[in-house]
């Protein structure tokens, strides 16, 4: 089936102009079309429409993916009243809670749900419990290597610490246009990425062909209750609405 996601905005995630009105066209896990939403739904009138409020942009990298989902413990929402909602690091109430392999397991679980609710597709780290990597795999994240500590302490909004959007995505949209076709095709892939020399280029033509499966691109994005990339700045991730990662609707902000 295919499923045109409009937003108020989208944004590649690369030096491409933004597209107000801009839309995605997803045709099960691959994204077939991008641009404004008026002209997918006239080439594709028999797709259905979920439409958003704000920004759609690409999705997001976690930068601490061992600190949140290994060496935290995500509360139950029935122990909310004794526990609170946060994910805990350190004292008593975490101490007295005897961690087994089961209850690390389902704080994985529930940490990997909070992180797709904050646009996450992709955790960076090496996670070395397998029940953790398992919940992480199941729904449908990404795992990433990391050269450095990311600094301040973890959390589960990417775009903490003054990281931007450019900093916190996994990769840029796909160089489709609204006809579907490979938008750097007879021209200059830096000028049809936006990107120039400074190695932008390279890392958005190298994510294309990551994201590639059989000449296509994974339908994998998140959506912001947001105006804008500055309101999403101020805002952060938890204004998410909505996160998609191969065509799947993982997360809709009720």
């Amino acid at each position: 089936m295919l499923t045109i996601h409009a937003a108020d905005l989208l944004v590649t995630g690369d030096r491409r102009p933004a597209v107000p009105g801009g839309a995605v066209l997803v045709d099960g896990r691959r994204l077939a079309a991008l641009g404004p939403y008026d002209e997918l739904a006239a080439a594709h009138p028999a797709a259905r429409v979920r439409r958003w409020p704000g920004l759609l942009t690409p999705g997001l990298v976690n930068p601490y993916g061992p600190e949140l989902l290994e060496h935290a413990y995500h509360p139950d929402p029935r122990e909310a009243d004794e526990l609170g909602t946060a994910p805990l690091f350190t004292g008593e109430a975490l101490a007295a809670l005897g961690m087994t392999d089961a209850r690390r397991a389902a704080s994985a679980r529930r940490g990997v749900q909070r992180m797709l609710a904050h646009g996450t597709v992709a955790v960076a780290g090496d996670l070395r419990r397998p029940a953790v990597r398992d919940a992480v795999h199941r729904a449908g994240l990404s795992t990433r290597p990391r050269l450095d500590v990311p600094v301040g302490p973890p959390t589960l909004d990417p775009l903490a610490a003054g990281r931007s959007l450019a900093e916190a995505i996994l990769l840029p949209l796909p160089p489709v246009g609204t006809d579907g076709l490979d938008a750097t095709v007879g021209t200059d892939v830096e000028r049809a990425l936006g990107t120039d020399v400074d190695g932008t280029a390279e890392r958005s033509v190298e994510g294309a062909a990551e994201r590639s499966v059989e000449g296509t691109f994974d339908a994998t994005f998140a959506v912001f209750d947001v105006p804008d990339e500055a309101a999403l700045g101020d805002r952060g991730a938890a204004s998410c609405v909505a996160t998609v990662v191969a065509g799947r609707l993982l997360h809709r902000r009720r």
